[in-house]
């Protein structure tokens, strides 16, 4: 085992550091190669398994597809439309092949890994871990109740003594910091033993990546394991102390994912994300853990990481060329889990273990505007594919990440092509479409009866996860009760692909438009994430949604000039897009929500018997945002002896500046400062940023108390 500090750290704001080295890593020939770790023999027939049968499948689906459309010879269209095929096929049955894999790892018993068990008993520890949170202009009461909650599930397990908490703070609205200093002293007072900190950084350079990476060189040395946790996570003790024991049994793992199960969603957006999460998510990472083995990947949180194999490896370089495809890498996950398997250590996923959840986005807004930072950030890995020396399971992991949103403007352009195909073919033969209805458009020189079967086929693969899933829920007994009986469960299901299905196309248009936009320079930035309403007014809704709107209308109107039968084809896509308004305010509803709820429809096993640390951070919400106060961050902070003595605190020393080296902001607070009578004025006057360089700065936050004062 690493040697690493193991003595009890003082309680206070933070402990005394312990600097752990960890150098940036080279993404070129210089780097090193991937240290073996042998995949068993076990892993690698799982491997042929899973690519062989995607491979099967795609061959025959290309083969079929290309005797649809060679009857009178591929024309150029038709050639495009059989490439766009092959690679979505492909992308498709790689995913249903895993999910097989699944399936067998299900039958077989093969669930756990590392010797993992929820049902053994609860293992004891030795060594020291870090709870890390990273929070960025995040509600404070939910950021203090789930750091609340998950340590007294810790301190339940026995476990206090052996885990530290640190709150990491990236915020930069000055309400919510001050909110979150406030917060904190009353998680403090209220664990008044607990090793919980807290740190504010005033310059969130590198977003989350950073944040973590500044954590690790000042305080990792005192930690062998942290767990990272978003401000929407919550881990069980027992869980905790699971994954920990792994770690000191297993020397050579350097990461253990769990499967969050996604919580709280009181939206029909988002109970249509949970219920697919909990119902189809299961067997899909089973079967990614059964054929990845120790080559897997990282989710970003809710997982165990080793501190000192993450410090010697995962250090981000900054990528060449301007932003957003160059700079700091937004999806930072997937790139150090990839560097540490480089370096040697085993990536694992634990499935199985229960006890670890999360959140969904209430909106189709709010998961829009976090995926296209995802998009940017995945886009960015392809200048991380090339580097030296990677595991060629992680530069896959790599390409499935570009490949879910490069699969939406393919999914686009062949929709395109399709009524290019159609438009042409009606040029070509006028008589192309008979005027009575059928089924699927008979393209001339084409097999329309094969045409249906290649379409069945590829439907089939779409929809074979999700009854998959269904099946294997109905084997569970109480999870079968909670989602609601097996019938109950059924009609979950339609109503949960219905919704899904008119969301589809509004996505591939969400998702081909941020690809578009990131490929022509434009930055997704770093927004605040909106939790629990993701309601927006309906100008608002409209203001956003309208061009998906037209862009249905257009392809009706294109469909029906070729065919009925080619619009009748098209329906569940222009359906979609023409809702998209009215689709998107309602499945932001809270009140739309609980109308599902009380039909029992979307229904998950977490709602019909809340875990108690759920039910106890949502308690502690309630508690702690009773204790908020709605003053200004200013007229607040100095309200309160304590708050303002604990800022002072908190804060850094001013670092020395270079001649000729001015913060225009601060030096523009101060000016506005000095022509204001009272402290609440100072609060209506300066700006959000003027205000937040005061705070963020020691010298200008004395000059501040004193103005404060002298002056209120």
């Amino acid at each position: 085992m690493d040697a690493v500090t193991a003595q009890p750290q003082p309680i206070g704001f933070l402990p005394p550091e312990a600097p752990l080295a960890m150098p940036v890593q080279s993404l070129d020939g210089a780097g090193p190669r991937a240290q073996r770790i042998g995949a068993t023999p076990s892993v690698r027939g799982r491997r042929m398994f899973v690519f062989g049968a995607a491979l099967g499948m795609s061959v025959i689906a290309a083969y079929e597809m290309y005797l649809v459309l060679a009857v009178g010879g591929l024309t150029t269209l038709e050639a495009v439309i059989l490439v766009l095929f092959v690679i979505l096929f492909a992308w498709i049955a790689l995913s249903f092949a895993s999910t097989l894999g699944g399936v067998i790892a299900l039958i077989r018993g093969q669930l756990t890994s590392l010797d993992i068990d929820a049902a053994a008993p609860r293992p004891a520890i030795t060594t020291r871990s870090a709870l890390l949170l990273p929070t960025y202009n995040e509600p404070p009461d939910r950021v203090m109740s789930r750091v609340q909650a998950v340590y007294e599930s810790v301190a339940e397990a026995g476990a206090a003594a052996l885990f530290d908490v640190f709150i990491l703070s990236d915020t930069t609205d000055p309400d919510v910091f001050v909110a979150e200093e406030a917060a904190y002293l009353a998680l403090r007072a209220r664990l008044t033993d607990a090793a919980i900190f807290y740190r504010h950084r005033p310059k969130n350079d590198a977003k989350k990546a950073g944040n973590i990476a500044e954590w690790v060189r000042r305080f990792g040395g005192h930690y062998q394991q942290m767990i990272v946790l978003d401000a929407d996570s919550l881990m069980t003790g027992d869980t905790l102390l699971r994954l920990v024991a792994a770690m000191e049994r297993n020397p050579g793992v350097g990461l253990i994912q769990t499967f969050p199960v996604m919580v709280n969603a009181t939206t029909p957006f988002a109970r249509v994300q949970q219920f697919a999460g909990r119902l189809y998510g299961p067997l899909i990472a089973y079967g990614l853990a059964w054929w990845h083995g120790g080559d897997g990947n990282y989710w970003g949180h809710n997982a165990v990481i080793r501190t000192r194999a993450f410090a010697d490896c995962g250090g981000l370089p900054t990528l060449s060329g301007p932003r957003p495809i160059g700079g700091h890498i937004l999806s930072h996950d997937f790139v150090e889990a990839a560097l540490m398997r480089r370096g040697g250590w085993a990536i694992h996923m634990a499935p199985a273990l229960p006890g670890s959840y999360e959140e969904s986005p209430p909106s189709l807004t709010e998961y829009a505007a976090r995926d296209r930072r995802w998009c940017q950030g995945n886009l960015q890995h392809a200048g991380v594919l090339p580097a030296h020396g990677l595991h060629w399971l992680s530069r896959l992991h790599l390409i499935t990440g570009i490949g879910s949103y490069i699969a939406a403007p393919l999914w686009l352009l062949f929709l395109i092509t399709g009524i290019l195909i159609s438009l042409q073919a009606q040029f070509i033969r006028p008589e192309y479409f008979p005027k009575t209805f059928t089924l699927y458009p008979q393209w001339p020189a084409q097999d329309p009866v094969r045409a249906a079967y290649v379409f069945a086929a590829t439907m089939g693969l779409l929809l074979a996860p999700k009854l998959l899933g269904y099946v294997a829920m109905l084997a569970d007994g109480p999870t079968r009760r909670g989602f609601g009986g097996a019938i109950g469960t059924f009609f979950s299901m339609l109503c949960e692909i219905l919704i899904s299905g008119l969301i589809a196309p509004v996505m591939m248009l969400i998702q081909s438009s941020s690809v578009a936009g990131i490929l022509m320079g434009r930055d997704s930035g770093w927004n605040v994430q909106r939790r629990d309403d993701g309601s927006l007014p309906l100008r608002d809704v409209a203001r956003r949604y309208w061009p998906h709107t037209l862009f249905g209308v257009l392809l009706a109107i294109a469909a029906y000039e070729v065919s009925f039968s080619l619009f009748a084809w098209m329906t569940p896509v222009i359906i979609g897009l023409i809702l998209a308004i009215p689709l998107t305010q309602w499945s932001a509803s809270t009140a739309a929500g609980r109308r599902l709820r009380r039909l029992r429809l979307l229904l998950v096993p977490e709602e019909s018997r809340p875990p108690e640390i759920l039910m106890r951070a949502n308690e502690l919400v309630a508690t702690f945002a009773s204790e908020a106060a709605p003053a200004r961050p200013l007229s607040r902070l100095f309200a309160d002896p304590n708050l303002a003595e604990a800022h002072r605190a908190l804060l850094p020393a001013s670092p020395p500046r270079k001649r000729g080296d001015i913060d225009v902001t601060r030096v523009v607070a101060r000016a506005k400062l000095d022509d204001c009578a009272t402290l609440s004025e100072a609060d209506e006057v300066l700006t959000r940023q003027e205000r937040m360089a005061l705070l963020c700065d020691a010298e200008g936050f004395e000059r501040l108390a004193a103005f404060a004062k002298a002056k209120a």
